[in-house]
């Protein structure tokens, strides 16, 4: 006997009470309600932003990247056909601008633009904290070798919990690409982050 599936689920299970809300406001959105739209933005910002300053490596560009996103949402509601939830759709459209941006980037940075480290004050900082600093800024160096995909695909992963269904849709890919992705970078993460164990 065939199972029943209810009306909100998934493949991965039911849809959460959020996906739901969210698809009935972008339904409003797309009729011109601006404040559902507004809601929209207030309840996903700061995931976005997260994912924009992860991706990018400062504030400023994320902030931009994610306004940029919200405006092309907008303008795009009436072509969103509730494929994927809209937290989804906007993680997509977020993580094509961070990596237009990326690739935009010279991908080398002279010497001398490097800022030399500032010495921690021995005095004001134990040396546990100057070593978790340390490793905090290796990590970083590291991703920043990554290539954006790679990189985009890690962080969706490891610091946003997306699933690799959901990168891959996110990243316009397959679920074996992004799994591959994943690999090389947990692995060139693992060697740059060696002497640091």
């Amino acid at each position: 006997m065939p199972r029943h599936t209810p009306p909100f689920e998934s493949p991965r299970g039911a849809e959460t009470l959020i996906d739901v809300e969210d698809r009935l406001l972008v339904v409003r959105a797309g009729e011109g309600d601006d404040e559902a739209f507004a809601v929209l933005v207030r309840r996903h910002s700061a995931s976005l932003l997260a994912l924009g300053r992860h991706l990018l490596g400062n504030s400023a560009d994320a902030e931009d990247a994610v306004q940029e996103a919200f405006l092309s949402a907008w303008r795009r509601l009436p072509e969103f056909r509730h494929r994927a939830a809209f937290r989804t759709w906007m993680y997509r459209i977020v993580t094509n601008r961070c990596l237009n941006i990326l690739r935009r980037r010279a991908r080398v940075v002279p010497l001398e633009t490097v800022a030399e480290p500032a010495a921690p004050d021995v005095r004001s900082a134990p040396a546990r904290v100057a070593e978790t600093d340390a490793t905090i800024s290796a990590l970083a160096t590291a991703l920043r070798g990554l290539s954006a995909e790679q990189r985009a695909c890690w962080v969706l992963r490891e610091l946003h919990g997306l699933h690799y269904e959901e990168i891959a849709q996110v990243m316009n890919t397959s679920r074996q690409t992004v799994r591959g992705r994943l690999f090389r970078a947990r692995r060139s993460l693992t060697e740059a982050m060696e002497p640091w164990r």
